[in-house]
């Protein structure tokens, strides 16, 4: 892996900073108002129609022209939350005001196109599974953490939700509150459509399985950590695959019943399911989308903490600077970084300034 790679993925483990706390807040059931074309169906939220509750601000208005369903929103969710900000949070739920734009007649290609952020909730709240979080090891290895998982304490609540620094509050795996919100009877309840179109469901009866096993085996690389502000843990060397971590799954064909994207046709019909299990939210997309901005991890400041619109080399400083001094050392630097020191330490005083590292960062991004 090229040095611009890595860089990548050491810098976004710095910049969340998340912690769980169970508290919530809550709110009267009759609050919520929705109006749509038809009441207690399965395909009410396919028409238009509007979603406000006065008594967590949210709106979300659904149109439908002769190509698009176009949702507009606030992107506040119609639901008791988490306790935001907390401890480990300092991050609070606020408005977005964003549109989005679905096909109306979904095109379904059969090629998988990874994603970061999947489609978006009936509310209006978006699902991104994935996080910015790595851990890093001595030996070069880098490990994306799960946003579900036991080792570290990313601040997920009942919702498997929680708070970007814009104030974006996110489902990272089966939203509680929208499943018994939009609950109309069936085992298959629709909470969403994803970015390309096709709609998402969620089954009660867990019915449909995931085609994602664990691997095999211990997992490599020696000395590993996760560090962000504040906080350190040591990961255990030679560990199996727990799936702690993203690489800790492999996909494989027709171990379940649904395709590397979570999606399934039933009755002629294509879709996704969020899932109990992993990958919880689909991480890719089997049809025709447009959005660029979507594909890939989340890039800075997006699912992160503290320190968002740094350039790449202050991210670098904060994650591994652990004297504060504004500088890396080589005691202080991590993986690949450590053995391309030398040729980067343009004054040779042992030390990485920011200078040093945005010379080093805008090199690597030349096109070859």
């Amino acid at each position: 892996m090229n040095l611009k790679i890595r860089l990548c993925f050491l810098l976004v483990c710095t910049l969340m900073a998340c912690k769980s706390n169970k508290d919530t807040h809550e709110h009267g059931a009759d609050a919520h108002t929705h109006n749509t074309v038809s009441e207690n169906s399965l395909e009410d939220y396919f028409a238009a129609y509007s979603l406000e509750d006065n008594e967590f601000g949210t709106k979300t208005i659904v149109t439908i022209t002769k190509n698009e369903r176009i949702m507009v929103t606030n992107s506040l969710p119609n639901h008791s939350t988490g306790a935001f900000p907390n401890k480990g949070n300092p991050n609070t739920i606020s408005k977005q005001n964003k549109t989005y734009n679905f096909p109306l007649r979904p095109k379904y290609i059969g090629k998988p196109q990874r994603v970061r952020e999947t489609g978006i909730a009936l509310n209006g709240i978006k699902f991104e599974p994935g996080t910015g979080e790595v851990v890093v090891c001595e030996t070069g290895e880098n490990y994306r953490v799960e946003a579900i998982q036991d080792l570290i304490d990313l601040g997920l609540d009942f919702n498997h939700a929680h708070v970007q620094p814009t104030g974006a509050y996110h489902y990272h795996g089966t939203p509680t509150a929208v499943i018994n919100d939009f609950d109309g009877g069936e085992d298959l309840v629709h909470i969403g459509f994803a970015h390309d179109g096709f709609p998402m469901y969620y089954s009660k009866s867990n019915a449909y399985k995931p085609s994602y096993k664990l691997i095999d085996g211990i997992r490599e690389g020696e000395d590993c950590t996760y560090t962000r502000p504040g906080i350190s843990v040591t990961i255990d060397d030679n560990d199996h695959h727990d799936g702690t971590f993203n690489a800790d799954y492999e996909f494989i064909e027709g171990s379940g019943d649904l395709d590397e994207c979570n999606g399934i046709t039933i009755d002629g019909k294509y879709r996704y399911l969020v899932t109990k299990d992993f990958p919880y939210v689909s991480r890719c997309l089997m049809g025709e989308f447009e959005s660029e901005e979507r594909s890939g991890p989340p890039p800075a400041g997006q699912d992160q903490g503290p320190g968002r619109g740094q350039t790449d080399a202050r991210q670098l400083v904060a994650l591994m600077d652990v004297d504060k001094d504004g500088k890396i050392s080589l005691q202080e630097a991590k993986g690949p970084l450590k053995e391309i020191f030398s040729s980067i330490d343009a004054n040779k005083d042992g030390l990485l300034s920011i200078e040093e590292l945005e010379k080093e960062v805008t090199r690597e991004k030349r096109p070859n």
